[in-house]
């Protein structure tokens, strides 16, 4: 196969820089192969560690896209417990987001249990969160106005009794 060519320390900052663009443009793919890059250079890197997570969940519901299980395993490397948290909702934000596109039978009580998911990850991230960091806040509300906006994402019903006769 091929050997990977080594990105300079000196080329870290602008990498990064072309992470967000890439991200912006749409083209995740490339966003996270640049955050393995750097990350290979720098493999403590917090930003583009967050750039991989994020790039990862700009993939899910894609047909080659990154799966929750890739997302999260860049959790574990994060140094603060808030992004630990924070990420952590977004992970399930996101994965709720791909059931709402669906639309298909049974995506709105998934989508459902991911947003609250979400939620419970927000209320831990916004109990560590750095003074004046609302994030947490702004991302809770974003997953219970996509509850109360969509009709048909709600919790599953129980499951019928069955009538033995």
């Amino acid at each position: 196969m091929f050997q990977l060519k080594q990105l300079s320390p000196g080329g870290v900052e602008a990498a990064l820089h072309k992470v967000e663009r890439y991200r912006l443009l749409n083209e995740p793919w490339e966003a996270e192969s640049i955050c393995l890059d750097i990350l290979a250079t720098d493999p403590h890197n917090q930003p583009a560690l967050v750039g991989l997570l994020l790039s990862r969940t700009d993939q899910f519901g894609s047909e080659r896209g990154a799966t929750i299980t890739e997302a999260r395993e860049v959790l574990s490397r994060l140094r603060s417990e808030y992004e630990r948290a924070y990420y952590s909702g977004l992970i399930c934000e996101r994965q709720a987001g791909v059931h709402l596109a669906r639309n298909m039978t049974g995506d709105g009580a998934i989508a459902y249990d991911w947003l609250r998911q979400a939620m419970s990850w927000y209320d831990q991230a916004e109990t560590i969160r750095p003074v004046g960091n609302d994030d947490a806040i702004l991302r809770w509300n974003a997953c219970a106005r996509a509850i109360m906006q969509h009709p048909h994402v709600r919790p599953a019903p129980e499951a019928a009794p069955l009538m033995l006769e």
